[in-house]
């Protein structure tokens, strides 16, 4: 049996788009992963690039369960000897709205070259507007 792969020519890409509004965080980031990855295709191949474009809106507005709003930490460090800085996520959403969002959807990505390119792929903005209106992106909704 010979197995079947598919050429980069052949495959269509779509554009999706997302609304968090009210989502839970890790919803709306798993299924931006599912789709960006490509798993949502018959044709799907865990070392090829198949995947569509996402777009995340209002992603400042998904809501996080519990009390994460106060007791999830991001943390970063420097590469310095003591220089492990942590910020709490609703300072995190004051600072960058959009930076949860893509962390989350980056942490369920790869953690190789093709992670990277399929990252490049998301697109996620604080308002309900976006810039992409001529590609006419499909909604979606989480629980599809």
């Amino acid at each position: 049996m010979k197995t079947i792969l598919a050429k980069q020519s052949d495959v269509e890409r779509k554009w999706y788009l997302i609304d968090a509004e009210g989502q839970r965080l890790g919803r709306v980031a798993a299924k931006a992963a599912t789709l960006l990855r490509g798993k949502h295709k018959p044709e799907f191949a865990p070392h090829q690039e198949l995947g569509d474009y996402v777009i995340i809106v209002n992603a400042e507005k998904a809501v996080v369960t519990g009390r994460k709003e106060t007791q999830k930490t991001y943390y970063r460090h420097s590469g310095y000897p003591g220089s492990l800085s942590s910020t709490s996520y609703e300072k995190m959403l004051r600072r960058k709205p959009v930076f949860p969002m893509e962390h989350a959807v980056r942490g369920m990505l790869p953690k190789n070259r093709l992670g990277r390119k399929l990252f490049t792929n998301l697109k996620v903005y604080t308002g309900a507007d976006h810039p992409h209106a001529a590609q006419k992106p499909e909604p979606i909704g989480i629980e599809e």
